[in-house]
């Protein structure tokens, strides 16, 4: 049986509970805001990154939380012809600010994992040439 991990706050009223998924769609999201993002990765299948749509948010994240802090891993594919490390700033400091603005917890790492290179769909592999 899965183990939900949540986040618990109490406080006067009661008590808030944020699961991990949540934080892992919010970080998803902020990810794909990003230009230059072509998708999340759902990791290497037969060595080929296997690219998911935007409904699946929270694939492609891997999150750990604690009591007030979140670890975060992200396996994105970028576009083709993108600067790959101004796209990797861009997606931490883009989902920090999300996770941190909307559940308060304190992100102490977003590490980047660049899976693929995504091409628009209408460029064809002739289009493509190393020079």
């Amino acid at each position: 049986m899965e183990k939900k991990l949540e986040r618990t706050e109490h406080n006067d009223v009661g008590s808030i509970r944020i699961a991990d998924e949540v934080v892992g769609i919010i970080a998803g999201m902020a990810a794909t805001e990003v230009p230059g993002v072509a998708g999340m990765s759902g990791g290497l299948v037969g060595g080929i990154a296997e690219m998911l749509g935007k409904r699946n948010l929270s694939k492609g994240v891997k999150v750990e939380v604690g009591e007030r802090e979140a670890a975060v891993d992200l396996f994105i594919i970028v576009e083709y012809g993108v600067r790959i490390p101004d796209v990797a700033l861009q997606v931490q400091e883009n989902v920090k600010r999300a996770i941190e603005s909307m559940t308060g917890l304190d992100v102490v790492e977003v590490n980047i994992h660049v899976q693929g290179v995504g091409f628009a769909p209408d460029v064809k592999d002739e289009d493509v040439r190393v020079r």
